[in-house]
């Protein structure tokens, strides 16, 4: 037997994941990146400035594992502001080295071996390699386009008596959808009917558009005590790169969840968590200025792939909108399109088919608009015959 073969095989079996493999074409084929979801702008220069300030005059040692205190409480203050959700900073609060790992901690907390969780797939690729290493058993649910909502029917086919938790992500990535409250209530229901703990990923709460409200799941009556809400500074700032996460849950949840952080990075580097204490402080002008900007973004490429053919979903959160190529005739997947619009057209999208495990939809794209202007026109330019260049 080989040494390889006997590795973890949860992960040892994994293939490359779309999202590195896509921005390698890129690079490959010199493309606009419009796959991976990160701004092409450096970021507010106040936040950096507070955090280069901390890193020459602040404390560069260990800081608490739970987080620096004036972060945890600016967290607390941030979401009593804008949700009315009371936390106790001390108790209700942890910082992580990003969403990504704060959502492991979560799973690693909660989830035993036997276990069954339930995922709604598009579903973010880390969650069910942790979900299966922690033992458990996803349970997939497949949403479909144009509106990815959620259904009676649906939950009613998972949740069971050995269902011990959901994983919820809203605003949904990769389909943009910011769900509205009558879903959340529908999901609360299922999860108190059967005493199930909502990990709930929210990392894209402050990026909606158009009035759709982001309603986090922890703040719908009877989950209080039943969900671990995760955040983002990254996602919140467009700093993607600092991987600063926020965990929020009822003391007799945060205390486990905090265990397992212990043994994954135990801290976070103590500048960037100064300088998110002091992000988070900012006037409400910031955070829907943000929007503003990002709503322009959005707008100038879905009427630009319009004005090609492209049959754009509506984008309600997140850094992207999607296309529905089913209508287009293309005798092509979606993964099909992606590939061949890096190389012959030198733009990098990424397929929706990527984010379900089963049963995929295979006809959805998604594309970045976080992007400065040039370049998202840049983009349009190079994809203006991809359309008609492709028809049966």
């Amino acid at each position: 037997m080989s040494k390889s073969s006997s590795l973890n095989k949860v992960f040892a079996d994994l293939p490359v994941t779309i999202f590195e493999a896509m921005s390698q074409a890129a690079r490959d084929n010199n493309a606009i990146n419009l796959g991976q979801g990160f701004p092409d702008d450096p970021g507010p220069e106040d936040i950096r400035r507070a955090a280069a300030e901390a890193s020459l005059n602040g404390y560069n040692q260990y800081p608490s594992m739970m987080g620096l205190p004036e972060l945890r409480q600016a967290i607390a203050t941030h979401y009593g502001h804008w949700h009315g959700l009371k936390l106790d900073p001390m108790s209700e609060v942890m910082v992580t080295s990003g969403g990504t790992e704060a959502l492991t901690s979560a799973i690693l907390a909660v989830v035993r071996p036997g276990d069954e969780v339930v995922c709604f797939q598009p579903v973010y690729d880390s969650y069910l390699p942790i979900i299966r290493q922690a033992g458990g058993i996803p349970r997939l649910v497949r949403l479909e386009p144009p509106h990815w909502r959620l259904n009676e029917d649906m939950l009613k086919s998972v949740f069971n008596s050995k269902t011990k938790a959901v994983l919820f992500n809203n605003p949904l990535n990769p389909s943009a959808v910011v769900y509205p409250r009558e879903d959340l209530e529908l999901l609360a229901r299922y999860c108190q009917e059967f005493d199930v703990i909502a990990i709930c990923d929210e990392v894209w709460e402050h990026v909606t558009f158009d009035e759709h409200e982001h309603i986090p799941l922890i703040t719908i009556p009877g989950m209080r005590e039943r969900t671990i809400k995760v955040g983002s500074a990254g996602k919140i700032f467009s700093l993607t790169g600092w991987k600063i996460g926020f965990v929020c849950a009822a003391p007799q949840l945060l205390r486990v969840a905090a265990k397992v952080h212990q043994f994954l990075t135990f801290t976070t580097a103590p500048n960037l968590q100064a300088a998110v204490a002091y992000g988070l402080g900012k006037s409400d002008d910031y955070f829907l200025s943000m929007r503003k900007d990002l709503t322009r973004s959005r707008d100038r490429l879905t009427k630009g792939l319009e004005s090609l053919g492209f049959p754009v979903l509506k984008s309600q959160g997140t850094y992207f909108l999607t296309v529905d190529l089913s209508p287009l005739g293309l005798n092509e997947s979606d993964t099909e399109f992606c590939w061949r619009i890096v190389k012959d057209y030198k733009v990098a999208a990424i397929p929706v088919s990527a984010f379900y495990e089963q049963d995929p939809v295979t006809s959805v794209v998604r594309f970045c608009f976080a992007k400065k202007d040039k370049t998202l026109d840049t983009a349009l330019e190079r994809l203006s015959d991809a359309v008609r260049g492709r028809k049966r």
